[in-house]
């Protein structure tokens, strides 16, 4: 299988609080743009002003786009992107996972790393939901919330490049993601080239379907977790 060649994004060493702001502008961006949503850009965009200069661009060129257009076109832009298309999906255990009876399981550790975090995730949306997962990360104290992300890296790196395929302003958002965490190894690499070629599993026969993400019980410590 001859793989396609994906850009690669230089990972940043950031401070707690930029990582923090990072997220929290990412989960915002990225949910659908209601109204309600839209009316918060102006402040994410005050926010980013003191973020390393390659996020303030990457998020400040999503906004420039975003601003550009209509509130109406961006609904229907960001429906098309994240709702049609199936490597531009905002849910990561997808990702590992495909539409698989064990998403399920993949579903069920996610609801476990929130609660052993002292998290309680919103019963209105999906766990794996990329703008859920950042927002959690942004504001929680627990170290858990990166380990759902990093467990999960293969899936957005898929999603970043699918994005930008696509040339969508969205694009500049996963790339800040992708600049706020760690760097990348070889084998995760590896493995999101390979899915940005096939896409995500429809079958279960050797799938790994919870990626990298580690068993978290109900009585997993919860130290340093949000109350």
């Amino acid at each position: 299988m001859k793989l396609l060649p994906a850009r690669k994004v230089a990972a940043l060493a950031l401070s707690k609080t930029d990582a923090a702001v990072a997220h929290m502008a990412a989960s915002i961006l990225l949910d659908y743009p209601s109204e309600e949503r839209r009316a918060r850009f102006p402040v994410v965009a005050e926010s980013v002003t003191r973020l390393p200069h390659p996020l303030r661009t990457a998020f400040e060129t999503f906004l420039s786009a975003a601003d550009a257009m209509g509130r109406q076109e961006l609904e229907v832009h960001f429906i098309q992107t994240f709702d049609t298309k199936r490597k531009c999906c905002p849910y990561l255990s997808y990702y590992a996972a495909g539409d698989t009876r064990r998403r399920g399981m993949a579903l069920v550790r996610f609801v476990e790393a929130y609660r052993a975090a002292g998290w309680e995730p919103a019963a209105d949306e999906l766990p794996d939901y990329l703008p859920m997962v950042l927002e959690f990360s942004a504001l929680s104290d627990s170290p858990i919330a990166r380990e759902l992300l990093s467990a999960h890296r293969d899936g957005i790196e898929v999603l970043r490049t699918a994005l930008e395929t696509i040339s969508s302003p969205y694009a500049h958002v996963l790339e800040a993601v992708s600049l706020s965490l760690p760097k990348i190894d070889e084998e995760t690499r590896k493995r999101y080239l390979a899915l940005v070629n096939e896409g995500p599993p429809t079958e279960t026969v050797g799938l790994t379907f919870l990626g990298n993400l580690a068993p978290f019980g109900a009585t997993a410590s919860s130290e340093g977790a949000r109350r």
